[in-house]
């Protein structure tokens, strides 16, 4: 038996009747990446030690009958933007290499009480900014499935992880497609819950209005169940909803008879490559084939949504990043002066694609652009949330889309050209502008890499995304890896 190609659910299962320990899956996946993760480049740094000392006390505490959940004992990954106690938070960024927070996001706190180990903290782009995780400080992730191949961003360590057998399931956020995008390029389940529904307490931020957790998993199951663990309102923040932690597990059996699926029709114009369209399309006959009804809908301000977010985000990020000084923690250059110190702290402590934002952001916030730009585009993302809203009003229950125009493409392929790069994230802004979950499933191999389908849903619709995500569920694929994927 490879451990490592066991589901959560699965080792749940062994740690519970004994056939497993917390101490052997624990070892099985810390060998696995001591073994594929020099080609990969998904870990930033593995917590080895402290994941076997934490994996012991877990099988005392199911020894002597007292696990702190069905999950005591089960591993997982942590994009390196949540805050772990103790443990370097760097953002994949040269300002924060040394970055050691004195406590817990809630989210990883939450999995901690759960009983769950920490593997290590995994690779992204720099504070989040990217679609390719190619601008880390710490270098680039490559696709377990075409190591010449970008695994998507800014998540990607999360998912590469994950579809590489290097760890189960994998915490990660999504500000514009960051967990949507790689779930697609590395073929693993990715859901972006709806804004509010997790806690953004102790991550790092970099849009604040759009940022949001959420996981990666081998399947929707997975992904429910974890979703389960680290759901809920947190007095650490305010803008966590109040709403109950829905039964995501419970959906994930219930099928979609009764379900009305919309397809958006501007989801599918120029721009989106045929083969892509041609999975959705078998994604919805699937669907229908198990008695939903498909609709065509339209979202008729679509076309704004990437020119809207990236003036959105930027402007968060620029408001966000004012606090990397070189005063307080991280990185300092000293000069002469204060001001002389926090240009060249910030100089040479952020990367291009962070600089390039930065400058961005300041420019829509500056006096006399203010109003021209970003106060308009506050006005664009209520359009847009309104066409989600009739739609949904409408009596659609979610909808099925592309993840991304293309598949994977080449590392090094859009590094010149940020506007193509920014085009990918055209299926997926959408969804965070409007506050939306959205979940990716994998459906087949194209050429050799993974393609997914998008299910968007209503505010809180997690459950109806599980169901319609469960439904079309196909069996796993696997990266071919020397080490033995």
């Amino acid at each position: 038996m490879d451990i490592t190609r066991l589901t959560i659910s699965e080792l749940a299962a062994g740690l519970a009747d004994g056939s497993l320990t917390s101490t052997a899956i624990t070892t099985a996946y810390l060998d696995r990446i001591a073994a594929v993760d020099e080609q990969v480049n998904a870990y930033i740094c593995v917590c080895r030690e402290q994941a076997l000392l934490d994996a012991a006390a877990a099988d005392a505490r199911r020894a002597a009958g007292a696990p702190l959940s069905a999950l005591d004992g089960v591993p997982v990954a942590v994009k390196d933007i949540f805050c772990t106690k103790g443990v370097k938070t760097t953002c994949a960024s040269h300002i924060l290499e040394n970055f050691i927070p004195p406590y817990d996001s809630t989210c990883w706190k939450k999995m901690a009480d759960a009983g769950m180990i920490l593997l290590g903290k995994v690779n992204m782009d720099e504070f989040a900014m990217g679609s390719t995780t190619e601008s880390s400080y710490f270098g680039i992730t490559r696709n377990p499935f075409d190591l010449t191949k970008v695994p998507g961003g800014s998540s990607g360590g999360s998912a590469a992880a994950v579809a590489a057998d290097m760890a189960p399931a994998a915490l990660g956020t999504d500000t514009g497609g960051s967990i949507r995008q790689p779930a697609h390029f590395c073929g693993v389940v990715g859901i972006k819950p709806t804004y509010g529904r997790i806690s953004r307490y102790g991550i790092i931020p970099y849009a604040s209005s759009l940022d949001q957790a959420g996981i990666f998993a081998k399947n929707c199951r997975d992904a429910a169940c974890l979703l389960e663990v680290v759901s809920g309102k947190d007095k650490m923040d305010s803008t966590s909803a109040p709403q109950p932690v829905g039964k995501y597990v419970d959906a994930c059996d219930k099928g979609v008879a009764g379900m009305k699926i919309g397809l958006p029709k501007e989801y599918f114009s120029e721009g989106i490559a045929p083969e892509i369209i041609d999975v959705v399309k078998a994604a919805a006959a699937k669907l229908a084939a198990a008695s939903a009804e498909i609709v065509e809908v339209s979202l008729p301000h679509t076309q704004y949504a990437l020119p809207a977010y990236y003036i959105l985000a930027s402007a968060e990020a620029s408001s966000n990043l004012s606090r990397y000084d070189g005063m307080r923690y991280g990185l300092r250059v000293t000069k002469e002066n204060v001001s002389a110190t926090m240009a060249a702290t910030r100089t040479e402590g952020f990367g291009d694609e962070v600089k390039r934002r930065i400058m961005i952001g300041t420019y829509v916030l500056s006096s006399g652009y203010y109003d021209a730009y970003y106060n308009k585009t506050l006005q664009v993302r209520t359009l847009i949330k309104e066409d989600f809203d009739k739609v949904f009003a409408s009596g659609i229950d979610c909808l099925l889309t592309p993840v991304a125009p293309t598949t994977a493409y080449g590392i090094g392929e859009k590094t010149d050209d940020p506007l193509a790069m920014y085009m990918g994230d055209v299926c997926t802004v959408p969804v965070n502008i409007s506050g939306l979950p959205g979940l990716v499933v994998p459906q087949q191999l194209l050429s050799g890499l993974p393609c997914g389908v998008q299910l968007i849903g209503k505010p809180f619709g997690e459950e109806e995304l599980f169901r319609a995500g469960a439904a079309i569920e196909t069996e796993r694929m696997l990266p071919e890896l020397k080490g033995g994927c």
